[in-house]
């Protein structure tokens, strides 16, 4: 069954929510969160984990990058496959892998199970992910109702990432490391009960052949390009590690984008990309999401190892970000609505960026505590606003059967900007340490602070200027 096009002509899209839309947008979001808490989950647990299943110090970020790598290199394709055999089949799919795979991470007694588990919950991820955006985009008709929808999607999406660090230091404090993973059973198991009865299935109703040489090469490119920029703030942008598997990501994409031009039923169509709502959207998206999540690590950093936090205090400091957050989905579309999306980027951006440069007058005693939380919730609404934006913009003035490849594309910006964020940060922050001690370290730290909030600031301001 194919899902009713509400833009189609004779048919009339809903004023308002209906019942059975609430209850698709609480399940839909519910999967969402439930994916963005298992970015940050483990972070906190780390040590915990390779203590007790034997990780070495060399090996322990592994457990991060599997999972980072599966989720933003297969992304693409995923969201690609949703279009073409039904999203809610691959939504359902993917969320019934992921409580296998965090049932088994829960139950690992050994680095290499523990390993597969996060593999396979990173493939879940890049599955369930543009499937639950595009049956969102799909559900709601463009305007007021798909930015609400959006809105609340980007608020639990931030909300999630803090959630998780909040959520992984109780847990591993107050139960195990393997609640971590158990948590999400119960709620993809919840999901998988009720979505069938009131989600419809969405797909074209004739099917193109699925382009194998484009999935292969964006695949492995994007595999190559995270896989880069994570031995990057490992072993430093000089290294051969970093450059090789950087190098080779490049020519694969390049490979990608001239595949995409000779075959019949491109994976991504060019005219897609070529529209300036979808490329400038995607590329303030990556923007939003590199910086944000990388502040995150600058200022745990920061909360531990200048102020003294413990892990577990550090964490809940970031609350007050996660209510920036959760405030700026829920005034996004009425934003939007009021002034327009490429407005609203522009103020969120300016408001991120001025919240951000604020944190430079952080200093070494707890006192500076203060500002940290008032410039997190300032940066958290300003961050919202422009990521709302970002998916609005991305997703706007395409038909239902590109919706997948929308919201893939969008998933895509989002994961790689996830994974790049901190990587480029902490090479930042270590190159501007000079000699040893607390102020060496708040030195580096201000330094990574201040080119992230000038990235903000340069990147939405050029956006603006491109989307004229």
């Amino acid at each position: 069954m194919t899902a009713i096009d509400p833009r189609a002509p004779g048919t009339t899209a809903p004023a308002a929510l209906t019942p059975r839309l609430r209850l698709v947008l609480v399940l839909l979001l519910a999967a969402q969160f439930m994916l963005a808490v298992d970015f940050s989950i483990l972070n906190v647990a780390l040590p915990v984990i390779g203590d007790g299943l034997g990780f070495s110090l060399a090996h322990l970020q592994w457990i991060g990058t599997a999972f980072a790598l599966c989720a933003a290199g297969f992304t693409l394709l995923f969201g690609r496959i949703a279009d073409l055999f039904g999203r809610r089949r691959l939504f359902l799919g993917g969320l019934a892998v992921l409580g296998a795979a965090s049932l088994l991470g829960g139950l690992a007694q050994s680095p290499e199970v523990l390993i597969t588990a996060r593999v396979l919950q990173g493939l879940a991820t890049a599955a369930v992910t543009p499937a639950a955006l595009s049956l969102l985009t799909t559900s709601f008709p463009e305007g007021p109702l798909r930015e609400k929808a959006l809105g609340l999607n980007g608020a639990l999406m931030s909300a999630g990432f803090t959630t998780g660090a909040i959520l992984g230091g109780l847990l591993t404090d107050l139960l195990s490391w393997r609640w971590a993973f158990f948590v999400n059973v119960p709620v993809a198991l919840a999901v998988l009960l009720v979505a069938p009865t009131v989600v419809e299935e969405s797909r074209p109703d004739e099917r193109p052949k699925l382009d194998l040489p484009g999935a292969a090469t964006v695949t492995l490119g994007l595999l190559a390009l995270v896989l880069g920029l994570t031995r990057a703030g490992e072993s430093g942008w000089g290294s051969p590690a970093a450059l090789l598997p950087l190098a080779a990501g490049v020519v694969l994409l390049l490979v990608f984008l001239g595949v995409e031009r000779r075959v019949a039923a491109p994976l991504v169509p060019l005219s897609v990309l070529g529209r300036r709502s979808v490329a400038w959207g995607n590329a303030v998206g990556l923007i939003a999401f590199l910086t944000e999540t990388s502040l995150v690590f600058l200022l745990t950093l920061y909360l531990q190892e200048v102020l003294g936090f413990s892990p577990l205090a550090a964490g809940l400091s970031f609350g007050v970000l996660g209510l920036g957050t959760v405030v700026g989905g829920s005034v996004a579309p009425r934003v939007i609505g009021r002034i327009g999306s490429r407005a609203a980027l522009l103020a969120g951006g300016a408001t991120q960026a001025l919240a951000t440069a604020a944190l430079l007058g952080l200093g070494d005693t707890r006192s500076s505590l203060w500002l940290l939380l008032t410039c997190t919730f300032v940066g958290g609404v300003g961050n919202m606003l422009v990521i709302v934006g970002f998916m609005v913009t991305a997703t706007s003035g395409l038909a239902d059967h590109e919706q997948g490849l929308a919201t893939g594309l969008a998933t895509m910006t989002q994961q790689i900007g996830i994974t790049m964020g901190t990587p480029v940060m902490s090479a930042v922050a270590t190159a501007a340490m000079t000699g040893s001690g607390t102020a060496a370290v708040l030195g580096g730290l201000k330094a990574a602070i201040a080119v992230n909030a000038a990235v903000v600031l340069l990147g939405v301001l050029g956006g603006c200027r491109t989307s004229k």
